[in-house]
């Protein structure tokens, strides 16, 4: 009996030793995971902060050259005013989307058509779906809610959907452009990519935000997705994680359906003055190689002492640029070329899903 004894004694050791060190393994993965996580926002808040600090700064890179680096940008006279072709070089996305003549009107025929033809409001239907598995009619599922919804014309497309949202008080995570949020528009529940842009009425040119601070209240959360007829609110999630339910990111509700809506990313490339005298200044750290400075004289100057300028001829081979401005130079200011290009969402395999929905 005391041989059995401690056999016993001896087996439960080895379970317990067995389920201890699965235990440790279990707790060392997830303080990994834990570490892992908490190193990706401490360095997504250092971003946000840069950004928010030096908004659209940038470097010249020094092995690359500038023409090549940013070939898709372009400078522009006035942000507001300079034209820009709503139709010159779509991605390839667009080919999937479709774009209205004129969304109010298309709005106005689909609604007419539903009032004519559909059911009034407040009359009670009943409703028979065919084909139900027999399995699901006797599953848990059965039991569950079930929404029916209908599509108006043209619901069943894609397009680029421009939604206006309020950022939620108990969500303090800067959010970057192009990551993933889940969207619930109506009875859709879909995640896209979207690009956040600033607002305002009557511009044909809007300014893309990097991130969404969360010192900023609105902003427009533009994506590819099932088209949408005004009004329609929509609440904005974080995705879901394992072991964590999704955070409320903000609400809001559908601003346009536009792909002529023109979003424009903006970076600022900048320089110092080496010499100064009055109203001409020998600028370097600009840019590294006399072709570079050929390619973007044309661009317009500004400094962050609200100077304006041009840039008249390179000296040298290291990249020193002779510009002129149209008021007295100071030693301490620095200069800056403002260029642009055009961005888009990108396109999420769900979104495909979010269609047949």
């Amino acid at each position: 009996m005391e041989a059995e004894d401690e056999e016993e004694e001896e087996e439960e050791m080895e379970e317990m030793t067995i389920g201890g060190e699965q235990k440790q393994e279990e707790d060392l993965m997830d303080t990994e995971e834990h570490m892992a996580e908490l190193e990706r926002y401490k360095q997504q808040r250092a971003k946000a902060k840069e950004d928010a600090q030096w908004p659209d700064e940038m470097d010249t890179p020094e092995h690359v050259s500038a023409r090549v680096r940013f070939q898709r940008y372009r400078g522009l006279k006035s942000f507001r005013n300079s034209p820009w072709d709503p139709k010159e070089s779509l991605p390839l996305d667009y080919a999937k989307i479709f774009q209205f003549s004129s969304f109010g009107r298309a709005q106005k025929s689909a609604l007419a058509t539903v009032h004519a033809n559909g059911v009034e409001v407040g009359t009670y239907v009943t409703l028979v779906v065919a084909g139900v598995p027999r399995a699901f009619a006797e599953s848990d599922m059965s039991i569950m809610p079930m929404i029916c919804a209908g599509l108006f014309k043209h619901e069943n497309k894609m397009s680029l959907v421009h939604f206006k949202i309020q950022r939620s008080a108990y969500f303090d995570t800067p959010l970057k452009s192009k990551e993933p949020l889940q969207f619930h528009v109506g009875f859709r529940r879909y995640i896209a990519k979207p690009v956040f842009s600033q607002h305002i009425n009557g511009a044909d040119k809007h300014k893309m935000e990097r991130y969404w601070q969360p010192d900023a209240s609105f902003i427009v959360a533009s994506v590819y997705a099932p088209i949408t007829y005004l009004p329609s609110p929509v609440l904005c999630f974080s995705p879901p994680k394992m072991g964590s339910k999704p955070e409320l990111v903000g609400s809001g509700a559908l601003l346009s359906v536009d792909p002529d809506r023109i979003i424009l990313k903006r970076i600022v490339l900048t320089g110092h003055p080496f010499r100064v005298h009055q109203t001409h200044a020998v600028v370097r750290f600009m840019f590294h190689s006399p072709e570079d400075i050929k390619w973007f004289k044309p661009v317009e100057l500004f400094t962050k002492l609200g100077l304006v300028g041009n840039v008249k001829e390179s000296l040298g081979t290291h990249g020193y640029m002779k510009c002129t401005f149209n008021k007295r130079m100071a030693q301490h200011d620095t200069i800056c070329m403002p260029l642009y290009k055009r961005v888009y969402p990108k396109w999420n395999a769900d979104e495909d899903d979010a269609v047949a929905m």
